[in-house]
């Protein structure tokens, strides 16, 4: 029978309540008494310098209360990067100041200059227009091997393009390239992995407020680590003491790793709202939402892989340009390199790996992290290399990852590429992936479309990933600048519920369901009796909010560890009111009993003990019951999993459809099955958009040619197939105390090159011998493959 509480149960996501009813609380829907609004004016060229801005005219309009320029900031600092890499002769990467408002020269378009504060925002939009901005256009650099091969320099003081140019591991490099002289056979493949928009359903919004009385500023942000927006705007740009500035990020509609960031929107808004005296509101239009959240992806790699005769892998090399924009964003650095280098052995015993990245400044909208952060990219190289080396070889797709996959008997696996795999069971996903995709019928239904004058192709891979980026000690010699560690703290109300305190945040992952189901599992209480706090760093405990998969991997192991403090301090009260020995109390089902006895009390009892403490052992514990710990882990996990899609290829049109699509993943431990199939079924569709869909494309000139949904293609339910997911084979992870690894990128990881594999498969199926075609797989592209 299905568990109908606590870990294993497809409990209702209990925030879909307000969320599906209209009720949440988004930024948007703060206002505060006698607040102003803002508009940014913004560059309209990607390159060039500020000759004038002109705002008398624009001082003069109704409503117009302050316009801020550069100068209004002079004494503030830059937004600060919170990851320094360095290349691989050991010098610190190149970092330009990231200024509020742009100083001297504008290096994208997008770039704020100034921005107008007014009583309403119409009039901050007329006014905005009114401003005189001048600017000497210059030529812009677009392209990363032209920008580092002597292009217009985006900061001049830099003297270089090149942010840095690392090497991993560069002791490696000998040996792979011993390798490859000795290997039997050597596949090469470029490609590119597009740029993308994120595009979460809520634009960003900041609200700032200030009170003279007390010297308290407030900033309310959709941001999805408001302790992190704290620490580096309070300590870097502002120079607010952390106690005298609070961040809160109330409910928050999607981020897939956009809302991570620090941006200068927050910082200006926090600060104008103490100039001008009265709180100040900003929210972003969806064309400038296009044009400032950070971009994702856009890569330019060049992948060899090389094999001997009976296709086990030897070595991989890989040599990628990765573009940063025109600024370094909050963890730009860090996803070409630590999130990317250190994924390129998959699921494989790949002896000897080098990666190679350029990271390059242009004149675009800053790149950072997007849902995956740099394992989509390493996984979309490898596993197309992987499928185009099977294909010159005369060896099955599957046959050649089966061969080379590290075995069930080999954990933890070291990967020559720094981390180890404590997990694993790669043949079993394969062998879930075969039966539910039901691979053995391929060529029945191949037969099918060709009489509908369609080819069919299928595209089947794997791919692994980190989770939980940690631990701290680690990713700080590797040049984090903060902890990567999580916190909780656990209260025990004198009636029995329970609040959960959580640095993690939530903005879409189901928290508010999840979390209260372990610490249902932990004392025996129903899920109604938890409660969860997030998002306000007045309320919750310092922590480092939530991306990379770390929600219940870190975030929900220090809330275990928080719980178990509070049990065993309960443990000692029941012990005390049965007048028994600790080490014979037991926790189950809310019952602490003696055991081998009938003796027992409750759980609301025990609690309302430590609050009214008239029977209580006071000379060995405090009253009340409130824990809080901090979890700092010491190891990524590991999610892996195997993918398969089946597409059908008009070769009139070079329409390509999705005809089916089924994925076999290992997360580990599943705390709430039905949370985790959603958050693949929403990982396969973005993957599946990057794909065949999206991508941002700039002309030479730096102007953003996908600049709203006229010409940036989203999904829609029309262009993904039913979904069949499964999770059975799990390999818990075995150093955090829920034994979880994290689910919610694996889809968007695995997808674009199961897709991609698919559409080449049916085209060489077809008698078309294409190797490759970069993503997005539109119709065009197809059509000019198949003819030439």
């Amino acid at each position: 029978m299905p568990k109908d509480q606590g870990i294993g149960a497809s409990s209702k996501r209990r925030e879909d309540v307000r969320f599906l009813t209209g009720k949440g609380r988004y930024t948007d829907d703060i206002n505060l008494r006698g607040q102003a609004h803002a508009v940014f004016v913004r560059s309209q060229v990607a390159h060039g310098k500020i000759n004038k801005i002109g705002t008398s005219a624009a001082e003069g309009m109704p409503g117009v209360i302050k316009i801020f320029t550069s100068a209004d900031f002079a004494e503030k600092g830059g937004v600060p990067c919170g990851w320094c890499v360095t290349d691989k002769k050991g010098n610190p990467m190149l970092e330009p100041k990231h200024p509020i408002l742009a100083e001297g020269k504008v290096r994208y378009v997008g770039d704020a200059v100034a921005c107008v504060i007014a009583e309403t925002l119409d009039e901050a939009r007329d006014a905005a227009e009114a401003v005189d901005v001048d600017i000497e256009e210059l030529p812009a650099v677009v392209d990363m091997k032209a920008a580092v091969a002597g292009g217009p320099l985006v900061h001049d003081e830099l003297g270089s393009n090149l942010c840095y140019d690392w090497g991993f591991i560069e002791d490696n490099k000998a040996a792979v390239d011993e390798a490859f002289q000795k290997a039997d056979h050597v596949t090469t493949l470029e490609l590119v992995n597009n740029r993308l928009v994120p595009n979460a359903m809520e634009p960003r919004c900041a609200v700032g407020d200030y009170n003279s009385a007390t010297d308290d500023y407030t900033l309310y942000t959709t941001s999805q680590n408001p302790h992190v927006i704290r620490l580096l705007m309070g300590a870097f740009v502002l120079s607010i003491p952390e106690h005298k500035l609070r961040v809160v990020a109330p409910d928050v509609g999607g981020g897939f790793g956009s809302k991570i960031f620090h941006y200068i929107e927050e910082a200006f808004v926090t600060h104008a709202a103490k100039v001008v005296g009265r709180p100040v509101k900003w929210t972003a239009q969806r064309t400038e939402s296009f044009l400032t959240d950070a971009h994702g992806r856009d890569h330019v790699t060049k992948i060899e892989l090389a094999l001997d005769k009976a296709g086990h892998f030897q070595a991989i090399r890989t040599e990628t340009y990765a573009n940063m924009g025109a600024y370094l964003s909050t963890f730009a650095p860090s996803v070409p390199t630590y999130l990317h280098g250190t994924l390129m052995a998959g699921n494989y015993k790949t002896p000897h790996i080098y990666v190679n990245v350029k990271a390059v400044f242009t004149n675009t909208v800053p790149v950072d992290a997007y849902r995956g952060a740099g394992r989509p990219e390493a996984t979309f190289q490898l596993e197309r290399v992987i499928d185009k080396a099977a294909r010159e070889m005369g060896i099955d797709p599957v046959e050649i990852r089966r061969k080379n996959f590290v075995g069930v008997d080999e954990f933890p696996y070291q990967t020559p590429v720094a981390v180890a795999y404590d997990t694993g069971n790669y043949q079993a996903t394969m062998d879930k992936l075969e039966k539910i995709a039901d691979l053995a019928g391929f060529e029945k239904r191949r037969e099918a479309s060709a009489k509908k004058g369609l080819l069919r192709g299928l595209g089947v891979n794997c791919y692994i990933e980190a989770c939980g980026i940690a631990p701290s000690n680690l990713v700080g010699q590797l040049g984090a600048r903060a902890g990567l560690y999580e916190s909780a703290t656990v209260r025990v109300n004198a009636t029995g519920g329970v609040v959960v305190m959580t640095g993690s945040h939530s903005h879409g992952q189901g928290h508010e369901t999840a979390f209260p189901q372990v610490i249902s599992e932990m004392i025996g209480i129903p899920e109604s009796q938890v409660e969860i706090v997030h998002g306000d760093t007045a309320n919750a405990p310092m922590g480092m909010g939530t991306y990379g998969s770390r929600s219940l991997a870190v975030g929900g192991s220090a809330m275990v560890k928080a719980a178990n403090k509070i049990i065993a301090k309960a443990k000692k009260i029941a012990a005390h009111l049965m007048e028994a020995s600790e080490a014979d109390i037991e926790l189950k089902d809310g019952q602490f009993t003696v055991a081998g006895t009938d003796k027992s009390v409750a759980w609301g009892d025990v609690c309302l003990a430590a609050y009214v403490p008239h029977n209580y052992p006071l000379e060995e514990l405090e009253p009340g019951l409130e824990e809080t710990a901090f979890y700092d882990p010491s190891n990524f996990t590991y999610p892996a999993g195997a993918y398969a899609c089946e597409v059908e290829v008009d070769p009139e049109t070079g329409k390509v459809t999705i005809s089916s699509f089924a994925a076999a993943d290992d997360f580990g431990n599943i705390v709430n099955p039905m949370i985790v199939e959603g958050q693949v079924h929403g990982g396969l569709a973005q993957g599946i958009g990057q794909a065949l869909l999206e991508n941002a494309v700039y002309d030479e000139n730096g102007q953003l040619l996908s600049g709203s949904y006229m010409d940036y293609a989203m999904p829609r339910a029309d262009d993904v197939p039913p979904f069949v997911v499964d999770h059975s084979c799990q390999t818990p992870c075995t150093h955090n105390p829920l034994g979880v690894k994290g689910c919610g990128e694996a889809g968007a990881i695995g997808s674009p090159p199961a897709v991609v594999n698919a559409v080449i498969d049916a085209l060489n199926r077809g008698g078309h011998k294409v190797d490759h075609i970069d993503m997005p797989v539109s119709p065009s592209r197809v059509w000019q493959a198949i003819n030439g």
